[in-house]
């Protein structure tokens, strides 16, 4: 199979391979390009991995309701050594768009859905703006798949979350938790960098020269720039200072503590957890009372965050596949969800008792096929 074929990239008036929020401008203080969002915001910051973690698998393991065997197999494979639903889910927090390419069996049907990392797909649009193909590159080298084949069938599958500044691409979550992830980051550089210089305190500089003169202009620009380059910045913390002539250092006795260091990271903890739609309880976060239990905080996981997810997910595959089926539907079997047990028990117990309505109407409300 030839992946990759010779065209040059940015002809053809084509899309620029670019990750969700631009490329390489800072926003603030953190980096806007994709990548490099997901070095520091999910490579390298432990709570937002894991949130992200917890809701892939949880996607990858939910059960599938599907119209044909055929179908839930497909979703059901691993794509490049991965469970594929769980990289779809990944990317769809990360990224904001998922892409699966339909790869054919060789007869005329479908042999495997192979997910493409979302920041090296690019889109060709006419001149409507109407995708009319999907770049993906790899270094200096491209393929282009068309958005559909001869005979009017997809080539890829596109899933995104709603962006209400772009046509075309799907605004992910890690971009909005950025600036929590920067303040967990970086006061954890900063208590590392204390540590490291013996945990000192910070502390004053007072000049004291003993005949009441003080520092000439030229003087204090020195010293102020001295102080900027060598001692202040997260990665200077504590370290110690060589005083000249009549500068004396005064420790203030300000601790981590009194800085509300650890309070600053439970705050931005909470944030980025709940910027990927998982509740700060399950991460054990402290601080976070909103539910009763842990029972009630994973069961609004699933309903709130992890259905919703593989819902999208599977009813995009199942509309892309349907030119190879034709009445192709995907979808979580809520019945088989052991979090949701309780809701679907009491919702079945309901509507059981509801004698005015007749069994075919019970199993309509019920969603079970008669």
């Amino acid at each position: 199979m030839k992946w990759f074929g010779r065209k040059a990239a940015g002809r053809d008036g084509a899309r620029p391979l670019l990750g969700h929020a631009g490329q390489g401008v800072r926003i603030g203080e953190w980096p806007a390009a994709y990548a490099d969002q997901v070095r520091e915001g999910y490579c390298g910051n432990p709570v937002a991995q894991r949130a992200v973690r917890v809701v892939a698998e949880a996607v990858a393991s939910a059960p599938v309701e599907a119209s044909e065997p055929a179908l839930a197999a497909l979703v059901a494979e691993r794509s490049n050594g991965q469970p594929l639903m769980e990289t779809l889910a990944a990317q769809m927090l990360l990224h904001g768009n998922a892409y699966a390419q339909i790869l054919g069996d060789g007869a005329g049907g479908v042999a495997e859905l192979f997910a493409l990392r979302p920041e090296r797909v690019g889109i060709d649009t006419d001149a409507n703006g109407w995708p009319v193909a999907y770049r993906y590159g790899v270094g200096a080298r491209l393929m282009k798949l068309p958005v559909e084949d001869a005979g009017g069938r997809p080539s890829v599958i596109h899933i995104r979350h709603f962006h209400p500044l772009d046509d075309h691409l799907g605004l992910g979550c890690l971009g909005a938790a950025m600036g929590a992830i920067a303040i967990h980051n970086a006061a954890t550089r900063w208590n590392k960098a204390l540590l490291d210089n013996a945990a000192r305190p910070s502390g004053a500089l007072v000049y004291d020269p003993g005949d009441g003169s003080s520092l000439s202009a030229e003087q204090f620009r020195r010293l102020k720039e001295e102080m900027a380059l060598a001692y202040q910045g997260a990665g200077n913390a504590g370290r110690p200072m060589l005083l000249e002539g009549g500068l004396k250092w005064q420790a203030i006795s300000m601790t981590p503590a009194d800085m509300d260091f650890v309070g600053l990271k439970a705050a931005a903890a909470r944030e980025i957890a709940l910027a990927f739609g998982v509740p700060p309880m399950l991460m054990g976060l402290p601080g976070d009372n909103a539910y009763a239990n842990y029972r009630e905080a994973n069961r609004a996981l699933w309903r709130q965050t992890i259905v919703p997810l593989a819902d999208n997910i599977l009813g995009a595959v199942a509309e892309a596949l349907r030119p190879w089926f034709s009445d192709a539907r995907l979808s979580v079997a809520i019945d088989r969800v052991g979090v949701l047990g309780e809701e679907r028990a009491a919702l079945w117990q309901r509507i059981g008792g509801a004698d005015f309505l007749s069994d075919e109407e019970k199993r309509r409300m019920l969603g079970v096929t008669p």
